[in-house]
């Protein structure tokens, strides 16, 4: 995603991540935002369910979304 680009999460592909994500308001159907990478590019900042948060790149990569 590019920033300011917004997609919905359909999924995850790691089940052990995604509780950890389901716990930080990644559900699915939801609509997340990429705002912003680091300067090096890892962690990168998103917003969802009405805040922002950072994620590091591994966990990032687990979302799977649709446009």
């Amino acid at each position: 995603m590019a920033p300011g680009e917004t997609a919905v999460i359909s999924g995850f592909t790691d089940e052990l991540i995604s509780v950890k994500l389901l716990e930080m308001g990644f559900l699915p159907g939801t609509a997340v935002r990429f705002n912003f990478k680091a300067p090096l590019g890892d962690p990168i900042c998103v917003s969802v369910s009405g805040y922002d948060l950072s994620l590091r790149l591994e966990e990032a990569s687990t979302i799977s979304i649709v446009n």
